[in-house]
């Protein structure tokens, strides 16, 4: 029994995956150790190249903790620094892939653009219309009225939500998750998906290779696509080999239906979002649902990313609904911006947008993130926001998921702190929530989390809210659930051993490549 037990772990696919990409790793390491030593004059050349490799990672428009965090391992180890970088360090397509890149960038111009009305946000002030101006011209994503919005604190109170959603669509269900799992949760939907699909509603499915990489089996998508007449596939397929591509995630979660309905926030379709499966205590979790013009923006975000995996080409015009919902009129005055982020063009919008937020508070900025693995920027415009008297607080998991990215969050309290951030640990639980209310005026509900691969690695996306009244539940959400934290002081950062306090400099400073 335990010979089949650990056959079983063994075989995994990821367990596989993980040994393939240790051996090449190994493989690589020995060769350039027995290269450097046996060939003095090629040795020097290979420290000539990691030299060079510094250049062009300083010359780069990089995060500056990005760069720090590849020089110190290549001026350590200068005989295979440099090709470990050219492997894994750069960001460059091949003129294929930067092709159907450009034509996703194209695509969302030449459906959106003629929506694009931030200078209708003048009533609201400068900081207002020029968040939007901004998404509107880097994101291509235009800002809109007449959409209603509703905020869940919980997975546990969107999922029948949803599933009421879904058993109403007439014409089609595009759902996009970075993790699909069975269980409850997406046993549900398939049964509702099955239906509809029957009944001539267009149905499809998009889910991270990596994301899935536990609860699915490898040929998943070929598999349900066949069982059910459902078009499913997967996005980045994860291989065993030693690259950079293998960190741009599809982490966006889009449930989107007749393209004037749709949820977006943090939870995935697993049991885990909804509490039927107990995995690190209580999983604290939110979503947004939009119903009106906003979701035609979230349809052609769905649309681009299924051309691009599919490599097809579709009729855009097709898709965009001729009614709104009755619920759209609510939000005649109020303004949401749904807006995605793509890793591979230069322009980290996830992370300006937070930025713009915590530089224009005036009151308060309150944030919810698994992760808080922050770039130099957004810990320093946090600092300056807590020293210029703003109520920052931040909260986090108590109980982590994964214990070194754990210890690498709490390895950002101390500057935080000594600024005077607020942070709290939900004890009950893990805290999945990417959620930022600022002043009762502004938020952000999305996939978005406050960490490195979130905003530079993972296609993501969230929604921004301008004096809607889902602002004000953001906010209410997180001080019903700071009453359930425990408050971290600075005492607790530095009453820790210095062999502790080394470890977490150092994974502060490799953060960018964790």
């Amino acid at each position: 029994m335990n010979i089949k037990k650990l056959a079983s772990i063994l075989f995994q696919r990821r367990v596989i995956v993980a040994l393939l990409i240790a051996l090449q790793a190994a493989v690589l390491l020995l060769y350039m150790l027995w290269f450097s030593s046996d060939f003095i004059y090629a040795y020097w050349g290979c420290v000539v190249l990691s030299l060079l490799a510094v250049l062009v990672i300083v010359s780069r428009q990089t995060d500056p903790g990005y760069k720090i965090a590849w020089i110190i391992p290549i001026l350590l180890f200068p005989a295979f620094g440099w090709l470990v970088y050219l492997l894994c360090g750069g960001n460059k397509l091949s003129a294929r892939k930067r092709r159907k890149m450009q034509g996703m960038d194209r695509t969302m111009l030449e459906q959106l653009e003629r929506d694009f009305k931030a200078d209708e946000l003048k009533r609201f002030g400068a900081d207002a219309v020029n968040q939007a101006r901004y998404l509107e011209q880097y994101a291509r994503c235009p800002v809109y009225r007449n959409t209603y919005t509703q905020y869940f604190a919980l997975g546990d109170d969107v999922f029948p939500v949803m599933l009421e959603e879904l058993r109403k669509a007439q014409h089609y269900i595009f759902l996009e998750y970075f993790i699909i799992g069975p269980g409850v949760f997406w046993d549900s939907i398939v049964e509702i998906l099955k239906e509809r699909h029957a009944a001539g509603v267009d149905v499809r499915v998009i889910y991270d290779d990596v994301g899935s990489l536990n609860t699915l089996p490898m040929n998943y998508a070929k598999k349900f696509e066949r069982e059910t007449g459902i078009p499913c596939c997967f996005f980045n397929r994860f291989k065993p080999i030693i690259s950079i591509r293998m960190n741009n995630r599809d982490h966006r979660k889009f449930c989107i239906i007749d393209g004037h309905t749709a949820f977006t926030g943090g939870i995935n379709l697993a049991d885990e979002y909804i509490n039927r499966t107990i995995r690190f205590g209580h999983w604290k979790d939110s979503a947004i649902l939009l119903k009106g013009e906003a979701v035609w923006s979230m349809t052609v975000m769905f649309l681009t990313m299924w051309e691009y995996i599919r490599d097809v080409e579709e009729d855009y015009s097709s898709f965009r609904p001729e009614r709104l919902p009755p619920e759209a009129a609510l939000g005649s005055d109020h303004y949401v911006q749904p807006y995605a982020d793509n890793p591979l063009d230069e322009e980290a919008v996830g992370e300006t947008v937070y930025l713009n937020l915590i530089s224009k508070a005036k009151h308060y900025i309150y944030a919810m993130t698994p992760y808080l693995i922050i770039s130099d920027s957004v810990n320093t415009a946090l600092c300056n926001a807590a020293k210029s008297g703003v109520d920052v607080r931040i909260m986090t998991p108590h109980i982590p998921d994964k214990p070194l990215v754990f210890e690498l969050t709490r390895a950002h309290y101390e500057s935080l702190l000594e600024a005077g951030v607020k942070i709290f640990e939900y004890v009950p639980g893990f805290v999945h929530a990417k959620n930022m209310v600022v002043d009762d005026l502004y938020a952000v509900v999305g996939s978005i989390n406050l960490d490195y691969r979130s905003m530079f690695l993972h296609f993501e996306d969230a929604v921004w809210l301008c004096h809607d009244p889902s602002v004000l539940a953001v906010k209410a959400d997180f001080l019903a659930t700071q009453e359930k934290c425990l408050p971290i002081t600075l005492e607790q950062c530095l009453d820790h051993s210095w062999a502790r306090r080394l470890f977490r400099s150092i994974l502060r400073v490799m953060a960018p490549l964790l």
